[in-house]
């Protein structure tokens, strides 16, 4: 297969084949192995089906597809593989056949083997249940015991596991209208993936209650089925496509959060090139990590004071203390009284507990206001939502609540980090259960885990030439930014007071250095490129404290955008998240409009060559024809539209 343009992803490799199909009124997608996508009708019923291997540590084991065939007809399909998982001291090897029938019932089974002795935390099915459709939906369950009782899924995020020991599970996905999986081989239980931003139910095998790590001995044999059948009367379905649309609403939901930026982990001072560009985000604050048990904290906040300045903007400071808050706290003031930052806020965390502890709150509450009263301290946990969720801080002692957020938890393919994006209004709308009215900050933002709150062993040492596990090429691609933007939007619109996006330069950044990636071969930036995700952000400061519109994009996984309002001038940012083209209508907008398009084509001037002129130009001129702009999203492509 011919290679693809680097800029869309990060990789010249082409990605996965996927195949339509259709089991009678069901339709979904294949792919390596997995099913996706399920619908009956424009109702999806089942996100994604597959088979997971899940290491101590809880990552996923990556499979090798071979011996692929596959069967399909108008109404039906047949599919049989194979599949190797090989990481480590992990050999593990099975076959998959799935099934679909005209009556609408798909069947998929694993059959597979142990080849080595190692410790897992799950091997089996994992079935992804999508949020929109099933959040507060009515749903029936049977228990390991045959009952079956009735309920409906948590329409806030459950910060525990809402149904367990299941053998079969139900939800009404039309009135009238059930969709029932059964289980055999092992017992599910279903948790709430939007604890870590991911916008599913999961419903997975071997109930967390029982210990893991587990051995698993060589020559031992794992086979689970799970079987989907559709009860109650079907109607006939619409055959045609939905119009392509964006639409935006005229009710003011809140302004644009104050955006800023992490101080760069691999600890190079920026340049004056990279200042200049920086500077063009006007970064509302500089994140900066004082963990005080450490002895390097003055050398950390003298640098970041440093760069602040440079950047004209405040810092954000992400204070670590242990158990010897007091000292460290009485010492973190003498400090600032010394070198005199000007502080936005203070995030307070515990150098063992993922969530903010209640004992190290009353002596940062105490000492900080001694350098200065008028810095708002912060809760929350450096971690996941779902460290939050489960351990909520004391609200009426603190000033705000804050969380870090990444879409690549349990998935890492495009689509799986696309679909992350809708369920950040599910977090936010989740946390205002507990925190009220007070200051949400999400920071910091990455595309990639930065910590693993639940490994149970060492991480595994990164090879030579290769990416350490916190860093994706995608960061310097167009899809890089059309995530930043989904993420944005969805922030934006539920009214996010403060997000800090990646650091300032290198691979986990808004730029590459000026003297360039230690690894351009796993990691193509160019010396002092900008990412186009900085293109993105650069568009969003300029209206800084703007009014944010909502907007609904008609199919959500494929494109999305944010709509900003100041002084008489709307913005709409799209952008396209898949490798096929979109043609878009937008409706109600005035007799001009401005249009400045980042694709591949425009790629190397808006990241190499001249990207402040491009961040600078107003766009071409593109007239309405009754007040709608047809738009075509090229591949993975960026679009900003301005009018009065």
């Amino acid at each position: 297969m011919s290679s693809v343009p680097v800029c869309y992803y990060g990789s010249t490799e082409p990605l996965p084949v996927r195949r339509p199909l259709r089991a009678g009124p069901l339709t979904l997608e294949y792919e390596c192995g997995d099913l996706r996508y399920l619908r009956l009708g424009d109702r999806e019923v089942i996100r994604r089906w597959y088979v997971a291997v899940r290491d101590r540590n809880w990552g996923t084991v990556p499979g090798q597809l071979s011996d692929e065939n596959l069967e399909t007809g108008p109404n039906y399909f047949r599919i049989e593989y194979r599949v190797e998982h090989r990481q480590g001291d992990i050999d593990f090897a099975w076959t998959g056949s799935i099934s679909g029938t005209a009556e609408g019932t798909i069947a998929f089974r694993m059959d597979g083997t142990a080849r080595s002795t190692f410790q897992r935390n799950r091997i089996g099915f994992c079935v992804l249940h999508p949020i929109r459709e099933c959040a507060g939906a009515r749903c029936r369950y049977e228990r390991q015991e045959s009952t079956t009782e009735e309920s409906a899924f948590p329409r806030f995020i459950s910060p525990t596991n809402p149904f367990h020991d299941l053998r079969a599970f139900s939800h009404e996905v039309a009135p009238g209208i059930w969709a029932e999986l059964r289980f055999e081989g092992d017992l599910f239980e279903m948790e709430d993936q939007r604890n870590w931003t991911d916008a599913s139910f999961k419903t997975f095998c071997t109930p967390l209650r029982l210990a893991f790590p587990v051995t698993i001995a060589e020559g031992s044999r794992i086979c689970q089925t799970v079987t989907l059948r559709l009860h109650g009367r079907i109607p006939a379905l619409p055959s045609e496509e939905p119009t392509t649309t964006f639409t935006i609403g005229t009710k003011v939901v809140g302004s644009l959060p104050r955006l800023g930026l992490s101080r760069a982990s691999h600890g190079s001072p920026l340049t004056r090139g990279e200042v200049e560009k920086l500077r063009l985000l006007k970064p509302a604050h500089l994140r900066v990590e004082l963990d005080l048990t450490t002895a390097d904290v003055e050398d950390r906040l003298r640098g970041a004071v440093s760069e602040a300045e440079l950047l004209g903007t405040k810092l954000e400071a992400a204070v670590t203390v242990s158990d010897a808050a007091w000292e460290e706290t009485a010492a973190l003031v003498r400090l600032l009284h010394v070198i005199q930052p000007t502080l936005v806020r203070v995030l307070l965390f515990h150098h063992r507990a993922w969530a903010t502890p209640e004992h190290i709150l009353q002596p940062g509450i105490e000492a900080l206001p001694r350098y200065d009263a008028s810095v708002p301290v912060y809760a929350g946990t450096t971690a996941n939502f779902a460290e939050l969720n489960r351990s909520r801080p004391p609200v009426d002692r603190i000033d705000g609540v804050c969380f870090s957020m990444h879409p690549q938890e349990h998935a890492f393919d495009n689509d799986s980090l696309a679909e992350t994006t809708a369920a950040l209004a599910d977090v936010v709308a989740s946390a205002r259960q507990f925190c009220g009215s007070l200051p949400l900050a999400v920071t910091p933002i990455t595309l990639r885990k930065r910590v693993n709150p639940y490994a149970t062993g060492p991480a595994a040492p990164v090879s030579p030439g290769e990416l350490p596990p916190q860093a994706d090429e995608r960061q310097m691609s167009l899809f890089g930014a059309g995530w930043t933007l989904g993420s944005l939007k969805y922030l934006a619109e539920s009214g996010v007071d403060s997000a800090t996006y990646y650091e300032t330069t290198g691979w986990l950044g808004v730029m590459e250095r000026e003297h360039g990636c230690p690894l351009p071969d796993r990691f193509p930036s160019w010396s002092g490129m900008v990412f186009p995700l900085f293109h993105v952000l650069a568009g969003a400061v300029e209206f800084a404290e703007a009014d944010v519109l909502p907007s609904v994009s008609s199919h959500p996984l494929a494109f999305e955008g944010l709509v900003l309002s100041k002084n008489d001038t709307l913005r709409i940012m799209l952008a396209n998240l898949t490798e096929q083209p979109r043609d878009i209508q937008l409706r109600g907008l005035p007799a001009e409009t401005f249009v400045r398009v980042l694709d591949e084509d425009s790629y190397e001037y808006a990241t190499r060559t001249d990207p402040i002129a491009f961040h600078e130009a107003p766009g071409e001129p593109r007239l309405t024809r009754d007040g709608t702009l047809k738009i075509r999203l090229r591949l993975y492509s960026y679009v900003r539209i301005d009018c009065d």
